[in-house]
């Protein structure tokens, strides 16, 4: 009776843990797929996680209503029939048709898509660890079913770090999708197990507590108390996605990135969760403060520490911060009678902190605020916790603890170097910022060496800049010098004495524009709208140009894709989003459009200057898979030039260029120190391979 009793437990945990991570598989490989669409923003992974967050709300509504309302058994019937209708309905990757127009709002085609393909699925995947945690106290009274949330924890930290390390670098897209189906299946069959036992459970069973065993009146819950219960996960959400926002503009927006800060949230919830003894008040609280201190000292430096130190520090941060407030929440658990209503709450919370980040702050502030304000949040939070933990009366028998005001002197150095550190990220004197889903862009004048000269940035990243002085205003600067790959390749070209076509994809400030000549056309495509104003309004490239200058609204391959009459010259791919890669733009099936663009004799010219990886052997596998030739070109900055130096790869076929001298010259020779063994396709790609 014991063995049957404890396998039967086991069939609940299974069926949590395997819903836990396929809740949590799907998340990656659902955004990655449409990452392509929507120009690689970060703001992809955002939204989605604000519909997750949202879904995962109304899955805890749905499954306290139920609980609240139905009885037993038809909760368990109404949840395994909606299971299974899932399983034969619902897509799991969106078809082309969800492809977005220019004049679409990005947010909101992501939310109805995501709706459509995988809303049903993850939905009942959200309800299902409240639900079998409720049947769970039910159908075994005496034993607490925190210890299953926990579990699904696990199960989400498994899909997460699996992900990136496992399944991505192994496994197309679409097989993946393939593999979270068959999941999908099993998980059905464990719950047809699950809801087959509720018919053990008396009619009249109630929750109990395991301390009192007895089934008694749930104690009052304050509003106080609920509040709480919202603010504290809302609080570790906002942060979540605000850290992975920053993270992922400096450098990629890739799963790696968007998985590492959420496996370590959900790890403080398995560790708050899992007992009492991972939490320690006075001990997180110290080490939150520390690891917030060391956030605002890379800051300070203006991320001189490196990449590697500045993310392990935010991750760090990010860590203690939602372990206190996960901390603090699991010491207002209540009695498993309420459990519905706390799990609800604490989804509420997690989606208020998406609503936040996702769609508040994006209207209502001019930069990436949202990382300051979480640090100096959380510190006031760390502050509050250690105040109250050092203001706790000592019992008989124990050390007094040194007096407070002495304990938290300590506290004061690290206050000072946070608010220094945070607050001078909300002072700028740039001329204008503008912000938008595809991210941060300000303009900004400087002068270096007596040289006025106006400056666009992406975030941290110079995306051009020009010389305001008349005489070299005209002058092409920055990645886009004469001396660099692709302005090489434009002054050859430009000696075959007839008209060019030329497509841009990346306006930038429209700095190409200054090679355009009498007669010449250059095309330029932007997913970005506020690029294109600024590119008008601040910059005079595109005005002074002598070429015809034609700008296309909406994300470069989609827009070459859909235009099967363009025949370029010189295809010059620069995309980049701060210093992000738009992996979408580097795949073999990109690559077969771009080939099919090209006039006789055309070449390809693909920015490749990056701080952290080598995307040399990825675009030159590229190059070799279409049959064309490559050259790598590397110019090196110049400060006292004002020469910003740049990486390029010119893919060709025009063998008139590539025995031209000077491009002989001026070439790389030296083979690439990176080898990349697998093409990057729409269904594969791996960053990993291309780290510095």
């Amino acid at each position: 009776m014991f063995r049957r009793r404890q396998l039967l437990r086991c069939c609940f945990a299974a069926a949590v843990f395997v819903s836990a991570l396929l809740l949590f598989q799907i998340q990656p490989i659902v955004s990655k797929s449409i990452l392509p669409w929507f120009g690689g923003s970060p703001a992809v992974w955002t939204t989605a996680m604000l519909f997750f967050q949202v879904v995962l709300f109304l899955g805890y509504l749905y499954a306290h209503l139920t609980t609240r309302y139905l009885p037993l058994l038809w909760q368990g019937a109404l949840h395994l029939l909606l299971v299974v209708a899932a399983a034969f309905l619902a897509p799991v990757l969106a078809d082309i048709s969800w492809k977005p127009a220019p004049e679409d709002a990005p947010a909101l085609r992501i939310l109805l898509l995501l709706t459509a393909t995988i809303g049903l699925p993850y939905f009942l995947l959200a309800a299902n660890g409240p639900l079998l945690q409720a049947w769970f106290g039910r159908r075994f009274p005496g034993v607490t079913p925190y210890r299953l949330y926990a579990l699904s924890n696990i199960g989400s930290l498994l899909a997460l770090l699996s992900y990136p390390f496992v399944i991505e670098p192994n496994f197309a897209v679409s097989t993946q999708a393939a593999q979270w189906s068959i999941g999908f299946g099993l998980f059905a069959a464990l719950l047809a197990v699950v809801v087959w036992q509720l018919r053990a459970v008396p009619a009249t069973e109630a929750f109990c507590d395991t301390e009192t065993a007895s089934p008694e009146k749930p104690p009052t819950i304050t509003w106080r108390t609920r509040a709480k219960w919202l603010l504290l996960p809302a609080w570790a959400s906002f942060g979540l996605l605000a850290v992975t926002n920053h993270v992922c503009q400096d450098m990629a927006v890739v799963p790696l990135l968007w998985v590492a800060p959420l496996s370590l949230y959900l790890l403080t919830f398995i560790l708050a969760f899992d007992g009492e003894g991972w939490y320690r008040r006075e001990t997180v609280a110290w080490l939150t403060l520390v690891s917030l201190a060391g956030v605002a000292l890379v800051d300070w430096t203006n991320g001189s520490l490196g990449l590697t130190t500045a993310i392990g520090v935010y991750f760090a941060s990010l860590f203690f911060a939602c372990f206190a407030c996960h901390g603090e929440l699991v010491r207002l658990k209540p009695l498993p009678a309420r459990l519905t209503e706390f799990y609800l709450t604490i989804s509420a919370g997690g989606a208020l902190g998406g609503v936040l980040v996702s769609l508040v702050c994006p209207m209502a502030l001019t930069d990436y605020f949202e990382s300051p304000i979480f640090i100096l949040g959380s510190f006031l939070i760390a502050g509050g916790i250690l105040f109250s933990a050092t203001s706790l009366p000592t019992t008989v028998g124990q050390t007094a603890p040194p007096p407070l005001p002495k304990r938290l002197a300590w506290a004061i150095p690290l206050l000072l170097l946070v608010v220094y550190g945070e607050l001078r990220n909300f002072g700028s004197d740039y001329l204008v910022s503008r912000r938008n889903f595809y991210g941060v862009l300000h303009i900004d004048d400087q002068t270096a060496d007596g040289q006025r000269r106006r400056m666009m940035f992406h975030g941290r990243i110079v995306h051009g800049f020009q010389f305001l002085d008349d005489k070299r205003r005209t002058e092409p600067t920055s990645y886009y010098a004469p001396e660099t790959g692709v302005g090489i390749v434009l002054q050859q070209l430009e000696q075959q004495q007839r008209p060019l076509r030329v497509g841009v994809v990346g306006l930038g400030a429209g700095t190409l524009a200054a090679y355009g000549k009498p007669g010449d056309t250059f095309r330029m495509y932007e997913i970005n709208p506020e690029v294109v104003e600024l590119a008008e309004d601040y910059f005079s490239y595109l005005k002074d140009s002598a070429a015809d200058i034609q700008i296309v609204l909406g994300d470069g391959r989609l827009s070459l894709e859909a235009e099967s009459d363009q025949k370029f010259d010189l295809l010059v791919l620069d995309a980049f989003s701060g210093d992000a890669i738009p992996t979408h733009l580097l795949t073999r099936e990109a690559f077969d459009i771009y080939r099919q663009r090209l006039a006789p004799g055309g070449a390809i010219a693909v920015h490749i200057s990056n701080m952290h990886v080598d995307l040399r052997p990825v675009v030159e596998g590229l190059a070799d898979d279409c049959d064309l030739q490559s050259l790598y070109f590397f110019a090196a900055p110049d400060v006292a030039q004002q020469k910003t130096g740049a990486h390029w790869v010119i893919a060709t076929n025009n063998e008139t260029l590539l025995a031209n001298d000077l491009l002989r010259r001026a070439a790389t020779t030296e083979p690439s120190q990176l080898v990349v063994d697998r093409l990057w396709t729409d269904d594969y790609s791996n960053l990993l391979h291309v780290l510095k």
